[in-house]
This record gives structure tokens, sequence and C-alpha cells, in this order.
């Protein structure tokens, strides 16, 4: 006897709807999609008891005439594509022509549609079957009525959760839908009462504000950015927003929202030298890349894209996102409000802000480290207003290319030795200088563990340094960085060492002091790859270097750490995840005096 059989079309329908109807959410993004599909400009959505007891879908698309509004309901029908070679490329939701059919082969449908207004069909099916059309009168579009979802697979109706869990399912999908079609107006009720109304708004940051509301929203700083054939748009958190608030995730390609890990990595990894261990961030990034390069037909939920070349795009995101965090924007701030940068405002003249080297090259740049046409000189490193310096080697070091872009300094304020103060159009801003020389630093040291060695001094004598055993397993692991990083030695017998000659990053370094703190704070490291450690040792040894709260500055110091920060990629965050800048608005200033 046989053991192979082909399977009814009953049974085979039932497969095809656990790979597409998982739960209510899943039949709502479907009929929610094909609306947007058929060119709905509203989209009203009802929901009673979870999805358990009815969903419906009302739209004012397109809709279907008699035959279609029957044929739609067989498996792999589909207005959407005729031909395989049309699959690449596709920007309609639904191309499968399996979710109607799917649906109602666990469920009682109702479908009332009509293509205009006045004579229209009314189609009822249940358990895959068509039951019954008829002509019906309604105005233009379609409306779908699912009822009794999973009541003839009682094995997996047994597996759907509350009406409450299954009602947070619906609306995690209709916030991602609603992010997605900022055109469309969306109406969702639940029980009765409206839950959702999303009126069509022009940009994410107003949609978003519907959904999250402003306050939420004012943690996001905005990203448009191209690199060759890819535009990365969206909004990501700022850092030192991060964990304050629910994280949210929403990841659209070319017009769909999508799961990919590979991406939310590569996004975060922007985010590196930010943030603390653990922490992370909330993004929404919507990425437009060339049709060709992506593979839709891979997940039956539609839910998952294949990337042709995964690399140059995961690269393009992570340096889209780097490049907004060094905006002015992304740093901390007390009572600011934040602004899309198509509406940032123009900047005195009298009055500078910070603006990282990574948008120096466009025209008239603006921000706190602003470069005006006629700037005021700053000090060199060996300037006479700065002999001492505790930054001012920083400027050589840690500011490539300053000369080429002069920053002009505003009148810097030390406050009890720890921050750098001065005035700004929106408000007053203050700088942590410890946090910015680490930064400073930590991206010049970066930058020489991975182009080469950096200058060094000699000692007129060797300094020798005992070691306990863990920290001179840490310098074996990290021999070569040391030597990179400018310091030259050599073993002096058991876990002694002989330090010929050190870095001067400037002219307060403590070597010897830096070196055993480095050594004692990398014991136990376990990072893996040598970018990892080598990122943990410039970041440990920038935090050793740096110049210390209670540190007094010269004006000289303060401006070559103003100009030093200016060039950074990240000048709002320090290594460990702080905050560097901080700004305070006069709305709160005024607010805090009761003038507002």
């Amino acid at each position: 006897m046989s053991r192979i059989a082909i399977l009814s079309s009953a049974v085979a329908d039932q497969i095809a709807a656990g790979e597409v109807v998982e739960r209510p959410a899943s039949v709502v993004k479907e009929l929610v999609e094909n609306a947007l599909d058929a060119g709905a400009t509203t989209v009203d959505v009802t929901i009673e008891e979870g999805g358990r007891a009815l969903i419906r879908i009302a739209d004012d698309g397109s809709g279907m005439d008699r035959e279609d509004a029957v044929l739609c309901l067989s498996r792999h029908a589909t207005s959407k594509i005729t031909a395989a070679e049309q699959l690449v490329g596709v920007r309609s939701y639904g191309f499968r022509g399996e979710a109607l059919p799917a649906i109602a082969s666990v469920s009682e449908v109702l479908i009332e549609t009509a293509s205009e207004d006045g004579g229209g069909t009314q189609v009822r099916a249940a358990a895959g079957a068509v039951l019954e059309t008829r002509d019906a009168t309604r105005r233009r579009g379609t409306t779908v009525s699912v009822q009794r979802l999973f009541y003839n697979t009682p094995a997996r109706q047994k597996f759907l959760r509350s009406a409450r869990s299954e009602w947070r399912g619906i609306m995690d999908t209709m916030h991602a839908i609603g992010a997605l079609r900022r055109d469309v107006h969306f109406t969702v009720r639940h029980d009765g009462k409206v839950a959702l109304d999303l009126p069509a708004v022009p940009t994410l940051r107003a949609r978003l504000a519907e959904l999250w509301g402003h306050r939420d929203v004012q943690r996001f700083v905005d990203i448009d950015d191209v690199q060759g054939p890819i535009h990365i748009t969206g909004m990501v958190e700022r850092p030192a927003d991060v964990g304050t608030a629910t994280r949210r995730v929403l990841l659209i390609i070319n017009g769909r929202v999508v799961r990919d890990h590979g991406i939310v990595r590569a996004a975060e990894a922007a985010y590196r030298s930010t943030l603390p261990s653990g922490v992370r961030p909330s993004l929404v990034l919507s990425l437009h890349v060339p049709g060709g390069d992506v593979d839709v037909n891979v997940h039956p939920a539609k839910s998952e894209v294949r990337l042709r070349d995964r690399w140059p795009t995961e690269r393009a995101v992570e340096n889209a996102v780097r490049r907004a965090l060094g905006l002015f924007d992304a740093s901390a701030g007390i009572g600011w409000r934040t602004w899309a940068p198509a509406a940032a405002p123009a900047w005195r003249d009298d009055v500078h802000g910070i603006e990282p080297a990574a948008l120096r090259a466009t025209p008239a740049a603006e921000g706190l480290f602003a470069t005006p046409e006629a700037p005021e000189p700053y000090p060199s490193a060996r300037g006479s207003d700065a002999p001492a310096g505790t930054a001012a080697a920083a400027v050589d070091s840690g500011a490539a290319g300053v000369i080429d872009a002069p920053i002009a300094v505003p009148p810097l304020l030390q406050l009890r030795r720890m921050y750098l103060m001065f005035e700004h159009e929106d408000g007053v801003i203050l700088i942590d200088q410890h946090s910015a020389h680490e930064r400073v630093l930590y991206e010049d040291f970066l930058g020489v563990l991975e182009r080469g060695e950096a200058p060094s001094q000699r000692l007129l004598f060797p300094m020798t340094l005992h070691l306990g055993p863990d920290e001179a397993d840490a310098f074996e692991a990290n021999r070569a960085s040391f030597e990179k990083l400018g310091f030259e030695m050599e073993g002096f017998g058991g876990h002694s060492l002989l330090v010929n000659a050190v870095p001067m990053p400037h002219p307060r370094f403590d070597a010897e002091r830096c070196l055993r703190e480095t050594l004692a704070a990398l014991t136990g490291d376990r990072a893996a790859g040598d970018a990892k450690r080598h990122e943990r040792l410039a970041a440990t040894f920038a935090c050793k270097a740096a110049i210390k709260a209670g540190d007094v500055m010269s004006p000289g110091e303060m401006r070559a750490l103003y100009v030093a920060l200016a060039n950074t990629k990240l000048p709002a965050h320090d290594v460990h995840g702080r905050s560097t800048i901080v700004r305070l608005s006069w709305d709160e200033l005024d607010r805090r005096f009761g003038r507002k």
C-alpha cells in the first residue's frame, strides 16, 4: 500500500494558514496591507475581544468587481504580479496570493466590495469554501470581516492568548504600519472605543509623536544620509536618553516593516564608546536600496528580506547613525526642544556653537562648533596664551585638520574647576572638561592604534615598574598596542618592566600613574578580537590620561580643548556613555525664574 498521498485542498490551506496567520495581529497586518495596495487613503480597523471575536478592515481603495471578489479567495490569486521576474523589486505588500484564502480557511469571512459607488458585491466564506455571493450596495472600497478565528482548528485556537495580549499584538502591528504609511488616515476601534486615530501627517517625527507622545519623541535625533545607492532616514535615540524609557525598534526596508538583526546590530555599533555596557538604544530606520539588491520573497509573512550585499548596507547604516550622533542635537539637553534639520534656526554671528568635523565639508555649517566666514584665531598648541596647556597638545594630536578648518571660539568660563560654560543662541552650554578631553584622546589613540606608532619622548633615566601577575598578563596581551601608543618598554626580570620612552599627549601627563592605572583596569580583560581590545585599551588609556575634574585651566587651555573637541566625531559623549555636552535652554531658565 502506498504511503505517500496528496493532501486535500482543505488540509493544504490550513497548513498555509499556519505559515501566514499566527494570531489575530497577523490577520490585521495582511488585511491592512491589502487595503494599502488597493490605494486606500483611509483605513478603519474594528476589533472585538482582541480579534478573537471580530476583525473588520474597511478601506476606500479601488475595490473589486464581482469576478475578482470571488477569485481573491483562491490560493495564489493576486493582482500584483504575473511573472516570476516581477518578484525582483516588487513594491506591493501582498504578492503571494495566500493571505485571504489562508484566513478564510480558518475562520468565517465576509467581503463587501465595490469598484465604484453604488452597486457592489458581497461574498461569504467559511473554512475555505465560498458559501454565498450576492449583490450589495456600498461606496467604493472594500470591507473584510473575519469572525470566529480558528473555530475549525481547535488545536490552533487553544494557543491563542488572552484578549488583552492579542490586543497588544494588534496595536504593535498598527503602530508599525502607521509609522510606515504616514500618508494614510488610520482609525482603530476596540470593543466599541476608539483606541487610535492617526490622521495623515507629513513627517515621521509627527507620526511618532501621535503614537508615542511628544515627550518621548524628544529623545530622538533625525537621520537623513545618502551613501552611494543607499538612502537612510529615520530617528535614533540620544545616548544620554537611552534606558530612560521603553526600548523600541522599527526597521523599514524599501517600504516594508521587517526584522533584520544584522542591520540593528550595525546601528547599535555606531553607539560604541557612547553607552554603558548592556544598554541598547531605540531605533527607527528606513532604508531605500536598489530593488534588485533585495529579495522580499523569503518569508511566508513577508517579515524578512534578504540583502544581496549585506556588508556595504550594514556599513552604511553604522556610518549614518554615527554621523547623526555627532551632531549638536545629539547632546543631552535640559528643557531643550528638538528641531528637525530642515527647520533648524539660523545662528547669530556673535554666538558660536559645536559641530563635528564630519560636517565641516558642508558649506556654511551651523551648530555648536560652527565655522563662521571670518573666525577669530584660536591659540595654537604652543601659543603664548597656553604655555602649559593641559589640552593644548590635544589640538595637535587629536584634532587633525584644525588649521585647514579654523573654529571661532566663544568666551569660555570654567565652573568649579570641572565645567566649561558659554552662551549659545538657544541656551547655555556646559562642557565637562574631563569627559571632553577623554573623547579627544580616545579618538586620537584609536587612530594611532589603527594607523601606526605615535611619537614618544625618551626618558633621561629609565623608569622601573614592578607589576603583579595579573597586571603582567594584561601588559603582555596589549604589548604591541602600548608600543604603538608611544611606550618603549622591555622586561627586567620577573614581572618588572623597564620603561625607556613614554608618549606625551599633553604637558601634565603623568606617564607612570597612567600606565599603572591602565594596566590595573585591563586586568582580566576578556575582550574578543584585536579590534575590541584596541577600543578597550584606547578608552581606558584616554580616561586615565585625560585632565581631571579639579584641574584649573587657563583661557588658552580652555580654547584649545574646545577646538580639539570640535574636531572629534562624537563630541557630545565620552567613552563611558556619559554626556560631554549639556544644553540648558533659555525657555527652561525663563520658566525657572517665573518669566514663562
